[in-house]
Formats: structure tokens, sequence, C-alpha cells
């Protein structure tokens, strides 16, 4: 199966993704599964396309989590190999039941969480830049559980099953961001 290039899977987005801030957590996620990949020595490409494309259905399933990852991939299954829609609907295993057992399955639960975390700690800076937020304040506003609450802390400990420190997640996740902060407008 030929798999969507960034720049389908971008336009793709670009079509289901109405929101600037989705759209912007999906380039986030791309980001940091890239860099995970990258730290792995694992296919950048691919696991980047996962990022990209994991909301796709978001908004179509905001109100209806259950189907929430459902509905990516019927949009995706003509685009996708199995491997990367699994890794979608297992990052929704609450709802799905389909639960992660793949290095790349449980990175993209992690990062997925760990974005949410992340602009959060750039939007309490004095400038709501990513440029000032380092590694130690992540740690500190990971530790304060009042802190972004929707970053669900254990969706980020996943890193620690896959093999990544937590401090070592969050500077790859960190940096990452800081490489597209641009483009995410932080």
């Amino acid at each position: 199966m030929a798999v969507l290039t960034r720049e389908e899977a971008l336009n793709l987005v670009k079509k289901h993704v109405l929101k600037r801030n989705i759209f912007y957590h999906m380039l986030a996620v791309e980001a940091i599964m890239r860099s995970i990949a990258r730290y792995f020595g694992e296919d950048e490409e691919k696991w980047g396309l996962v990022g990209l494309v994991h909301d796709i259905d978001y908004e179509k399933t905001e109100n209806t989590p259950e189907k929430h990852s459902l509905v990516a991939e019927q949009t995706l299954k003509e685009a996708l190999p199995a491997e990367l829609l699994r890794a979608i609907k297992a990052h929704n295993f609450k709802h799905t039941g389909v639960e992660p057992e793949s290095k790349m399955e449980k990175a993209l639960i992690a990062s997925d969480a760990i974005s949410g975390l992340l602009v959060a700690c750039a939007l309490v800076m004095p400038s709501k830049k990513l440029a000032e937020v380092k590694v130690e304040t992540v740690a500190k506003k990971f530790k304060d559980k009042d802190f972004a609450r929707g970053a669900e802390r254990e969706r980020i400990l996943l890193c620690e099953e896959i093999g990544i420190p937590r401090e070592k997640f969050f500077e790859i996740a960190l940096n990452a961001l800081k490489e597209i902060a641009a483009e995410i407008g932080l």
C-alpha cells in the first residue's frame, strides 16, 4: 500500500480540521513523533505521519469520544497501512479497546499528552513563547497536578514504558516544538 506523503496528509488534515488550535496540536504531535523516531532510529516519515493525522476526526467526534479515531480510520483506511491505523485507534484506547502495544503506539499517546503540557508551559511565560521554556520548568509543571489538568500525566509516563526517561522525554518533546514554534504560533 502506498502511504500518504506528508504533503498529501497535510492537505487532508486541512480539509478535515478547521480549528487552528487543533491543527497546531497535530503539527506539534507530528514534530514530537519525528523526534522520538530519530531518538530510536525509527522511520521519521512514518512516525511523523501518524502524529500529523492522529486527530483528523477530532472536530467530528468531539462530542462522541467513543467514535474518535474510528472515524479517522474510515477516513484514512485507503491511505495508511494497518500499523498506522492501529496506532491512531490505540491513542484512544479507553474508548476503542485497542490497547497500545508497540513503541509507536505508546509514543503517540505520550506525545499527544505532552504537547498540551508544553503549550501550557509556553503560555504562562511572560513572552508566551516556547523559547523561554526549559526542561526544568516542564518537570516542575508536570508535578503540579493542578497545572494543565487536561495533559494526563499517566499518558505522558508511557514514555518510560518505551525506554525514554521522563526528563529525556521532556527534552526531546520540548526541542521538537521549539523547532516548529513559528508554525504553531509559540
